[in-house]
């Protein structure tokens, strides 16, 4: 007969191992790294094509497997969204990023930019197994004390809240922001005075990893680098190793990357390609800018470089701790490169945004603290070869990137897949391959939607072909850029400045370039997509879009609300719709 102190020593200890259990269980699982790009366009690394020396990145496809039909969003939010909680941006509350957001969408709760409270994401799923979870790096899903990282599942932080910010020091990129706002385990965080961001980010995941090493459990690390988002900036030992190398121009360096992942076996042996309106002529450029262009691209593959650079050091220092063969990596980038750099550097407008933000934009010192820099659309061009269009459009350039899983138990070594991938599966497959399981319903005691992203586990191990069915579909819409996958096909459209607002059709196995419209040639599929399209934009709740909405001209917009307020706008407003009657007057009176 058991004593009532017995049974009281006995529930406790029955409780002390219920509490336990995630951790013991934990104890023989993987670590995983992820490892996340800004802005970074698909051939842009050396396993795609590239010319940039990328040694790190190049060991981690040779030991794993490389994708190239990945797709992602195609600006940074509603990506890291998805890939942190395997759900649809749109549903979980990121349609677009807060500073592009108008009025009349901020209406709607699921249309606020920032992550819902309906939504788990993986860090959380993989804290509740037993994992140890940081991040260190870019977040930009909510900067509200209940939005940081440090609340959504992440135990150790350090985290950039904005699109974007200087490399070199704590200042913000554009005047939308006041400071370059950091923050570490959930407080207010100055850099240090040495700081350059790719050598920060491995720095804190360093420490963070090294700090809880002894007790055993897994660690889960997140690192969504700030390169090779605007500014562009890198160390000169690295710029310097790219001086001279595009001196013939971004329509050569477009025709040698297809020509080097067509060798490589990334991409078809025939692939056409589209010249897009942005890419201008290299040879009528005088000798001085095309001097000055050379340089910036020089700078942007510096700043690739040194990324890889700290990505070996990670995976040096895990080595010497006993820790890569049981770590699983994950590479890839948030969206397509960026082209909306300034095209004439030295218009008065780059000019006067650089200078009122305190930077440089002088040829010596481009890269380098104080200075910015970003790539001309023509050089965006070559980053994506040979895809169309590049960030913020549904083109195959804004959303087909890299991406690369290695370490995984029987993954195929070196092996690369066609299969068609989207961000949401990136969550799913972390968490297969941690073993933890999704919630279904409901989670900590409230609702939450169920992730809807594939495990790429089977495509890893080489035991499918494709993991989404011919007939299954997956849709995507960024303010009215849209597009849907079926198969081996894409729907698309693109709406001006670039596009035409015209539904297209394209089989992007044989056609990445996206150069052969087929809705003539296949009425009938053309006619099916478009349904499917439709019903996914009620399944995920897409909004129209307000009546003229322009992206940059809201994110103005936004930007002089923010600073200035409401007052001011409405002034600066009236005077732009009257400036053009005051002229007409004027020109009467003459």
């Amino acid at each position: 007969m058991i004593r009532p102190g017995c049974a009281a020593y006995t529930l406790v200890v029955c409780a002390l191992m219920l509490a336990l259990a995630p951790m013991l269980q934990a104890q023989d699982s993987p670590n995983i790294v992820f490892l996340l790009a800004d802005d970074l366009g698909f051939t842009d690394i050396a396993p795609y094509g590239s010319e940039v020396h990328t040694p790190a990145l190049s060991t981690l496809a040779q030991q794993g497997v490389r994708f190239t039909n990945y797709h992602t969003a195609a600006n940074c939010a509603p990506a890291r969204a998805m890939l942190l909680t395997g759900v649809n941006n749109h549903l979980a509350g990121v349609p677009n990023i807060p500073e592009m957001m108008a009025p009349e969408q901020l209406q709607h709760a699921h249309y606020q930019g920032v992550l819902g409270d309906n939504v788990v994401t993986i860090a959380t799923l993989l804290e509740n197994a037993g994992y140890h979870t940081y991040m260190a790096g870019k977040w930009h899903l909510g900067s509200a004390p209940g939005k940081l990282p440090s609340r959504r599942g992440f135990e150790r932080t350090v985290a950039l809240m904005d699109s974007g910010a200087d490399n070199w020091e704590q200042r913000p990129y554009l005047p939308i922001y006041d400071q370059a706002n950091w923050f570490a385990d959930g407080e207010r965080f100055d850099l240090p005075d040495d700081f350059y961001s790719s050598r920060f980010l491995i720095d804190k995941t360093i420490e963070f990893i090294d700090g809880n090493l002894v007790d055993g459990r897994p660690f889960f690390a997140y690192v969504p680098f700030q390169a090779v988002h605007i500014p562009v900036q890198a160390p000169q030992e690295y710029i310097d190793r790219y001086m001279g190398v595009y001196d013939q121009g971004w329509d050569h360096l477009r025709k040698t990357r297809l020509e080097r992942a067509v060798a490589l076996g990334v991409l078809p042996r025939e692939v056409a390609m589209q010249r897009m309106p942005t890419t201008a002529d290299w040879d009528a450029l005088e000798t001085e800018r095309r001097r000055y262009e050379a340089k910036r691209m020089a700078v942007y593959a510096g700043m690739i470089e040194a990324m890889d650079a700290n990505i070996g050091r990670l995976m040096e220092y895990l080595g010497a701790q006993g820790q890569l063969d049981n770590t699983i990596f994950v590479f890839t980038s948030d969206n397509g490169a960026e082209g909306s750099g300034a095209q004439d550097p030295d218009s008065a407008t780059t000019r006067l945004l650089a200078s009122n933000l305190g930077y440089r934009t002088d040829y010596e010192t481009l890269g380098l603290q104080g200075s910015y820099n970003s790539i001309n659309p023509g050089f965006t061009s070559a980053a994506v070869s040979p895809l169309s269009f590049y960030k913020f459009y549904a083109g195959e350039g804004g959303l087909r990137v890299p991406l690369i899983i290695a370490g995984a138990p029987e993954t195929l070594s070196g092996a690369q897949s066609a299969a068609f991938a989207w961000a949401t599966d990136v969550a799913a497959t972390i968490l297969s391959l941690a073993g933890v399981e999704a919630p279904v319903g409901r989670f900590a005691g409230r609702p939450v939607l169920p992730i809807t992203g594939k495990d790429l586990s089977p495509l890893l191990r080489g035991e499918v072909a494709r993991v989404y069915a011919e007939d299954e579909s997956v849709g995507y819409e960024l303010t009215g850029h849209a597009a849907l996958f079926q198969g081996d096909f894409k729907l698309v459209r693109n709406l001006p400045p670039l596009g035409d607002g015209e539904w297209r059709l394209f089989n992007i196995v044989d056609d990445p370039g996206e150069v052969s419209d087929l809705k003539q040639q296949m009425p009938d599929r053309f006619q099916q997509m478009l349904d499917a399209y439709a019903q996914f934009e009620l399944d995920n709740q897409v909004l129209p879009l307000p009546a003229d909405y322009n992206q940059t001209r809201q994110l103005l917009i936004n930007m002089l609300r923010d600073r200035y307020g409401a007052a001011v706008l409405v002034v600066l407003l009236t005077v732009v719709l009257l400036l053009p009657f005051v002229v007409y007057l004027r020109g009467r009176r003459v």
